[in-house]
């Protein structure tokens, strides 16, 4: 046996992102970074490709995520980025500029003794001389670091330690001078979180001198704020200029932001500098100025800060304001003209702030997000609940936003038209992926999460790529109440899914989404939904429901009127028959020539749900459709036999054919039914089973005419009590064209706890055990490509290829050589993953994507001209969707 390193591409990576205000930076490269649960995504909003790269090394949330400004003299080969989260460690990540693509550099992994909250870095825009960082956590404290520009590597500079119960959630860093090598430097700290009150730390270093030399000591506080501080940002107000004074902004749960100006020299010229009239204006409570300094007694170390303006407009909790300096459209390349400030809300709100060069007052230039008739929505429906972070690209042109549902939201500005125009952007779950799903033909993939919602992936044909599409979530079916468990296909236009719950809930696609799909993918579309019922138009979900109910779309006139009080369009004006004007779906919502952005997705791709099935008495816990479409089988979780059936419900009628299938004596982990063979017979003729209780079972499908049976029926053909020494996880079947003894045979694999993969051969009437395989982990999951392939150097040896999983996350295909004379199995090549491709956690699922059959891998008359491998959908206990391109 022979081990080899796979080439894989990765094709599709999903994955939301964290909700922490910190845990997104945007890099001077175009590059955002953000946490999603244990990873660092890699996004460039300008590539429609979505995320490049997800960086695996933290083993719990990533709460915080920092680019570390490159040196003032020249922007090296090699960028930095600086992450930090629950596992009290900070990662350095080292991302080549020219290919884009990051490792891991370094890792302190004690780097504080409670999660880390927030980073703070010197603006990126100060041309900063020195490496210097900061982070802040749940230790109460805060500490410096400091970073070799030689090697890249960090070491502590101080530890400084909070007041008692006061916890650092906000951090701001700044140079008050010494941008240039030749000059002392002076550094300025913010320090905001669990207190209504603002600390101002500095700290001087000679010519010369080492970060080590820093010693950062507490000046002034700044009161004023009536709850926890949330951010803070330094900038430069006239960046251009060495002594330009320095603004602060400071967000709050209060739903105001303050701004500051720190100014070199005395109380008295920061007050002429401010126009006040000293008389008056002084005395000011309001207008206290702070004395500050940073090094000796001298004039140029002495420095005061100063309440400059409050600004007003958010109507909750705001977690982020930033500063950007922004080209305007009047004065060209001169950037001190358009200083801005994004605000980030919980009122589902962005805005763009601006000082009025009259009269100087801080108005808003722009509002953007969710617009006020629609903030009745439920959370069900799609209420965003809040934007959690926004962040400024580096030309200040394009601005994006984290909402509750782990999905980003990104506007570019179009100077011609004076306005922000939303764009695409990515999405993902929150939550572990636990499971996924082709459709039949493999034109999309379905996946259902712990975040309780199910996703549609598909690939956006934009007419503009050459032919090269790009995978994007493009409908949002189930947005359900409780944890999502299992999913399948039924057809091509329909899926059942399974949740903590007793039931499985049926949905069809509705036109208006079959509409979109057929635009935007090429996915034909169905008139109907499989019977005589034509498909409905759309789907909304009541404000106290939890199934998915068909409504007609509304012509855009109509849904304006509806939403005016008083206005009657023939619908009932009692407040109980009111429609919700967040639930409608308008004709124009969805035609569209671009993947929907997050509030269609939420809003407007919902799928009618069509049927319940009953008959569980605990949580659903795996389900299977059957390749035609005609039977679904399903268990539950269970610790008696008694719960530990199997029920096969037929999809003509949603009846239940009886009996349930018995076997297990606890829950069922797995269900799969057998393949069909290349003519698409044969299929379903088997249902294999696999359990917490250590065996697997196989049951066969019996003639509906035989014995009173009810069509569909199956019966245990063959139970293993002692399949692992431990439960088992997965189980799957190979395609059926293995011959043996010149008769087509049955081949499964099962995986388990024990860390084995067994490889079962049917002989005679039943399986056998061919082929064990030892991993280093338990094995989560196992699925066989649809493919038989004949090997080149044993004519009467036949390949399949095993796709396996672990619970550590790595990835790896198994090459079986299938002997047609004794049907003997062995492992002739094992093909690894590469490391870094491999998940954090471990891997739910994993499905191969189906390949049509007139158009064959790597066919340049195939839909997908990019296609050149076979492809694998892969699930993760760390919330990632992953789709990996394997050359085999």
């Amino acid at each position: 046996m022979s081990e080899i390193e796979a080439s894989v591409d990765a094709r599709y990576l999903s994955a939301g992102a964290n909700r922490y205000a910190a845990a997104a930076d945007w890099g001077e490269d175009g590059l955002v970074a953000f946490g999603a649960d244990n990873n660092v995504c890699l996004w460039n909003p300008a590539n429609a490709n979505g995320i490049s790269q997800l960086l695996s090394g933290h083993t719990a949330h990533v709460r915080a995520v920092k680019y570390l400004p490159p040196h003032s003299s020249q922007p090296p080969a090699t960028s930095y980025l600086v992450s930090g989260g629950d596992d009290q460690g900070l990662r350095v990540w080292a991302l080549d500029r020219e290919s884009g693509v990051a490792s891991q550099s370094q890792v302190l992994k004690d780097a504080h003794s409670a999660p880390i909250n927030c980073i703070a870095t010197l603006g990126n825009s100060e041309g900063a001389s020195r490496g210097l960082f900061v982070t802040g956590a749940a230790d109460a404290t805060v500490k410096i670091w400091s970073q070799d520009r030689q090697n890249g590597q960090i070491s502590p500079v101080q530890t400084i330690k909070t007041t008692k119960g006061y916890l650092p959630l906000a951090l701001a860093l700044n140079q008050l001078r010494g941008q240039d090598e030749d000059e002392d430097a002076a550094f300025i700290l913010a320090v905001g979180g669990t207190t209504n009150s603002i600390q101002i730390f500095t700290a001087s270093a000679a010519k010369g001198a080492a970060d080590a030399d820093l010693q950062f000591t507490l000046q002034a506080t700044l009161p004023g704020h009536e709850n926890w501080i949330r951010s803070l940002d330094f900038t430069r107000e006239k960046p251009l200029q060495k002594d330009s004074d320095i603004l602060l902004a400071s967000a709050s749960q209060d739903k105001y932001i303050r701004i500051w100006r720190v100014h070199k020299g005395t109380a008295l010229s920061a007050l002429n500098a401010a126009g006040m009239d000293i008389s008056v204006n002084a005395l000011m409570p309001g207008n206290k100025i702070h004395k500050i300094k940073a090094g000796g007694q001298g004039q140029d170390n002495q420095f005061c800060i100063m309440f400059e303006a409050l600004l007003l407009g958010h109507e909750d909790w705001i977690y982020t304001a930033r500063w950007a300096h922004c080209a305007s459209s009047s004065s060209g390349d001169n950037k001190t003209s358009n200083l801005q400030l994004l605000s980030a809300s919980a009122d589902n709100s962005l805005s763009i702030w601006q000082s009025d060069p009259e009269s100087g007052i801080w108005i808003t230039v722009a509002r953007l997000g969710e617009i006020s008739r629609e903030k009745g929505a439920t959370t069900a429906t799609g209420s965003i609940g809040g934007f959690w972070t926004g962040l400024w690209s580096p030309s200040g042109n394009t601005i994006t936003t984290l909402g509750r549902t782990g999905s980003w939201r990104r506007w570019d500005y179009d100077a011609s038209e004076d306005m922000w125009k939303q764009n695409i952007a990515v999405s993902g779950h929150t939550r572990a992926v636990t499971g996924i799903s082709w459709s039949r033909d493999g034109s999309y993939l379905l996946s259902t999460s712990s975040d309780q919602t199910t996703r549609l992936h598909a690939q956006w044909d934009s007419k503009t790529n050459n032919g090269y599409k790009t995978w994007h979530e493009m409908s949002r079916p189930q947005i359900h109440g409780y944890d999502l468990n299992c999913i399948d296909s039924l057809g091509p236009s329909s899926f059942v899914s399974g949740a903590d719950e007793k039931l499985m809930r049926v949905f069809t696609k509705p036109k208006a989404v079959a509409k979109m799909l057929s635009t935007l993918t090429g996915i034909s579309t169905d008139s109907s939904s499989g019977g005589d019922d034509p498909l409905p138009d759309a789907a909304n979900m009541p404000v106290l429901g939890l199934s998915n109910k068909a409504i007609d779309v509304m012509l855009d006139d109509d849904a304006d009127l509806s939403a005016q009080p008083g206005v009657d369009t023939g619908h009932s004006n009692s407040d109980r028959e009111a429609l919700d004007p967040a639930s409608m779906v308008r004709k124009s919502a969805l035609e569209i020539d671009h993947p929907p952005f997050e509030e269609s997705l939420s809003r407007h791709t919902l799928w009618p749900e069509v049927e319940k099935l009953y008959g569980h008495g605990y949580e659903i816990s795996c389900l299977a459709a059957s390749h035609d479409g005609s039977l679904i089988a399903s268990a539950c979780k269970a610790t008696s036999l008694n719960h530990a059936v199997i029920r096969l419900f037929e999809t003509k009628g949603w009846t239940e054919v009886r009996p349930p299938l018995m076997a297990h004596t606890l829950t069922v982990t797995r269900l799969r039914f057998s393949m069909p063979d290349e003519n698409g017979e044969g299929g379903d003729r088997y249902l294999l089973s696999v359990g917490r209780d250590r065996q697997w079972a196989v049951f066969q499908r019996v003639d509906g005419a035989e014995k009173g049976e009810e069509a569909g029926a199956y019966k245990l053909l063959q139970a293993n009590t002692k399949g692992h020494s431990r439960m088992i996880l997965d189980g799957a079947w190979a395609p059926p064209t293995c011959e043996v003894g010149g008769k087509k045979c049955s081949i499964f694999a099962t995986a388990g706890r024990d860390k084995q993969v067994k490889i079962w051969v049917q002989k005679e009437s039943s399986f056998e055990l061919a082929l064990s395989v030892t991993e280093d982990n338990a094995v989560t999951a196992l699925d066989f490509l649809n493919r038989v392939q004949g090997s080149a150097e044993q004519q009467q040896t036949q390949l399949l290829f095993l796709a396996v999983g672990t619970e550590g996350g790595k990835l790896s295909v198994l090459q079986l050589g299938v002997d047609s004379a004794d049907g003997s199995v062995s492992v002739t090549k094992t093909i690894n993953v590469r490391r870094e491709l491999w998940l954090p956690k471990a891997v739910t699922q994993l499905a191969w994507r189906p390949v049509e059959k007139t158009k064959g891998v790597g066919s340049d008359e195939g839909p997908d001209k990019s296609r050149r491998g076979d492809e694998l959908g892969i699930a993760g206990e760390d919330g990632s969707l992953r789709i990996y391109e394997f050359h085999l």
